[in-house]
C-alpha cells in the first residue's frame, strides 16, 4: 500500500477499469481529494471520459490491453465485474496493488461459483442447483430435481436485469440462453434488502445501515431503494452480520454489496454481491455521512473508513429509459421535480436513450421516510425519459 501522504496532490494514479455512471460518481470524490486518476472502457463516449485525469479508449476483457494500461497505475480497481481476471493476476504478481483481489473476483463474477461459496462458508441462501448447459437443466428438470416456477440465472454476463429470468413453463424454458448457470427455488419473500459493507485495506470493516428495495415488476431492475429499512432492529443486527461475516469470509478489500430476501420466517438469505460501489448505495451521497464512493476510495487506499450514519431518511428513484423510446435522450419533468426542496437530480452522461436503460438517478431526503417515500412517488409519476 502507498504512504497516505502520498495520495494527494501528487503523481500517485488510481487506475479504474470500465468507465461508466459509477466510475463517474467515484471520479466526484477523486477529485476532492486531487487524487490523479487513470480510467480505461471499451467505449469512447463513456461518462469518465469526462473527469478522469486520463481515460483510455481500450478492451478491459483483453489480457494484454490491462497489462498496458496499468504500467503506471499504483493501485488499480474496478466498476464493473466484467473485466480479464487473469491480467489482474499477472499484475498481482507482478507487485501491482488490485482491490477488489483477484481471487476474490474470480468467486464472485462468476454467479454459480458465488453461491457454491456461499454453500461452502455456511451462508444461507435460496436452495439452487448448477448446470453446464440448457440440456443439463432440462435433465434436472425431467428428473424433478428443479420444478416450475423457479428464477434462472446466467453464470457470467447478467447486469442491469439481464441474465436473469422466473422460469414457469415449458415454453419459457425453451428460449432462455444455452450456456452455464444455476437454477433458484422461487423464495417467498417479505422484502428485498441490501446492506453495503466495506473493509479496508487495514482490517477495519464498517456497515451501511439497511436499506430496502423495490424492483421493477418485469424488468427486474430496481426502482426505488429506502434508508434506513423499517425491518426490526434484531433483524437489522443481522442483516448487517452477514455482511461483514461474508466480506471478511471473502477476504475482500473495499466496498461489497449484498443483496438479501427476508423471508416471512425472519430468515436473512443471500440473493448475490458486488465487489464494488452499487445501486443501493447510491442515496448514500446525499443520505449519509460519509457516501458509498467515498467510502471505497477510502477503503482501497487505506484511509480511515467514514461514518456511515444516516443524515436524513432517503429514497432513491432510478432514471430508466422509457419503452418504446430510442434516441437523443429528452428528461420530460426535470424542471418540475428540480423546483421540489429535497430532491437531488444526477444523470449519467448517456446522450442516447433506450428502453430500461439507466439513464441517471434522483435521489429524495425528508425528515421523515414516508414524507421522502411520498415526494419520490411523485417525481417517479413526473420524469420520463424518452427521446424526440
Amino acid at each position: 500500500m502507498p504512504d497516505i501522504t502520498s495520495l494527494f496532490s501528487s503523481s500517485f494514479t488510481l487506475g479504474i477499469l470500465g468507465g461508466g455512471q459509477l466510475g463517474k460518481m467515484l471520479l466526484t470524490e477523486t477529485r476532492r481529494y486531487d487524487i490523479r486518476t487513470k480510467v480505461m472502457d471499451n467505449s469512447p463516449d463513456a461518462p469518465c471520459r469526462i473527469g478522469s485525469n486520463v481515460f483510455v479508449k481500450g478492451d478491459i476483457t483483453n489480457t494484454q490491453t490491462i497489462l498496458d494500461f496499468a504500467k503506471d497505475c499504483d493501485v488499480i480497481t474496478i466498476e464493473i465485474e466484467n473485466v480479464s481476471t487473469e491480467a489482474l493476476h499477472l499484475l498481482q504478481k507482478r507487485g501491482h496493488t488490485i482491490f477488489p483481489k483477484p481471487e476474490t473476483l474470480d468467486i464472485i463474477r462468476n454467479k454459480v461459483t458465488q453461491k457454491k461459496f456461499y454453500r461452502d462458508i455456511g451462508i444461507a441462501t435460496a436452495p439452487f442447483h448448477s448446470f453446464s448447459n440448457k440440456k443439463e437443466l432440462e435433465g434436472l428438470i425431467h428428473s424433478g430435481a428443479v420444478k416450475f416456477p423457479f428464477v434462472w440465472k446466467a453464470a457470467t454476463g447478467g447486469y442491469d436485469g439481464r441474465g436473469v429470468e422466473i422460469v414457469k413453463t415449458e415454453d419459457q424454458l425453451k428460449k432462455l440462453a444455452n450456456g452455464e448457470g444455476l437454477s433458484e427455488e422461487l423464495i417467498p419473500f417479505e422484502k428485498e434488502l441490501a446492506v453495503i459493507v466495506a473493509r479496508s485495506a487495514r482490517g477495519e470493516v464498517k456497515s451501511f445501515p439497511v436499506v430496502e428495495m423495490d424492483f421493477h415488476p418485469t424488468a427486474n431492475l430496481v426502482e426505488f431503494v429506502f434508508s434506513p429499512s423499517l425491518i426490526e432492529n434484531e433483524l437489522k443486527e443481522k442483516a448487517r452480520s452477514v455482511a461483514e461475516d461474508l466480506v471478511n469470509k471473502l477476504d475482500h478489500v473495499g466496498l461489497l454489496a449484498v443483496e438479501m430476501f427476508l423471508t416471512p420466517g425472519g430468515e436473512i438469505l443471500v440473493n448475490e454481491v458486488a465487489p464494488r460501489v452499487h445501486n443501493s448505495g447510491h442515496l448514500s451521497i446525499e443520505g449519509n455521512i460519509t457516501s458509498q464512493f467515498d467510502q471505497h476510495l477510502r477503503a482501497i487506499l487505506g484511509l480511515p473508513l467514514g461514518s456511515t450514519e444516516v443524515v436524513k431518511p432517503a429514497v432513491m428513484i432510478n432514471i430508466n429509459g422509457e419503452e418504446g423510446y430510442n434516441g437523443p435522450v429528452f428528461y420530460e419533468g426535470i424542471e418540475e421535480i428540480m423546483s421540489r426542496p429535497g430532491v437531488y437530480v444526477h444523470l449519467y452522461g448517456k446522450a442516447e436513450t433506450r428502453p430500461f436503460r439507466k439513464m441517471g438517478h434522483v435521489t429524495v431526503t425528508a425528515d421523515t421516510l414516508e414524507e421522502a417515500r411520498i415526494l419520490a412517488k411523485e417525481v417517479k409519476e413526473t420524469i420520463k425519459v424518452i427521446s424526440r
